[in-house]
């Protein structure tokens, strides 16, 4: 019998240890917000719904502002997410086993530098490029 995917997923991110598991919870819980926000309520299980890592960053900006205001920088830096490349880190993680998946399309690039963590916590959006 194959390994659940819960201890599949415990065992990835406490061998990568770079992100606690509190850390993906959020990228969880931005993702859905993405997919909300860029594709509705619909949700077409043969279909689903894909974002770019752009949009994803861009969601994951607005749901720490939401829940932490001006502290969202210091719970972020406390899981050891400073940049929008940390944010592409978990999901290629994830990707690369096999805990969640990406179009051929999709790149890690797609994360480098969408908005500068300084300035997207403290003022308005501040982004870099369209993802």
């Amino acid at each position: 019998m194959s390994e659940k995917p819960e201890k599949v997923f415990e065992d990835v991110v406490r061998s990568d240890g770079r992100y606690p598991r509190e850390a993906f919870a959020f990228l969880h819980d931005g993702l859905a917000r993405a997919v909300k926000e860029f594709h509705g309520d619909q949700v077409d299980e043969e279909d689903p719904h894909h974002v770019t890592g752009g949009q994803l960053c861009r969601a994951l900006r607005d749901e720490a502002l939401e829940r932490w205001g001006l502290l969202a920088p210091t719970v972020l830096g406390r899981w050891g997410i400073r940049e929008t490349m940390d944010f592409g880190n978990m999901v290629y993680l994830l990707t690369d086993n096999g805990l969640m998946n990406k179009s051929d399309t999709d790149s890690i690039d797609d994360f480098r530098n969408v908005y500068d963590f300084t300035l997207a916590f403290g003022s308005d959006e501040v982004f870099h490029g369209n993802n």
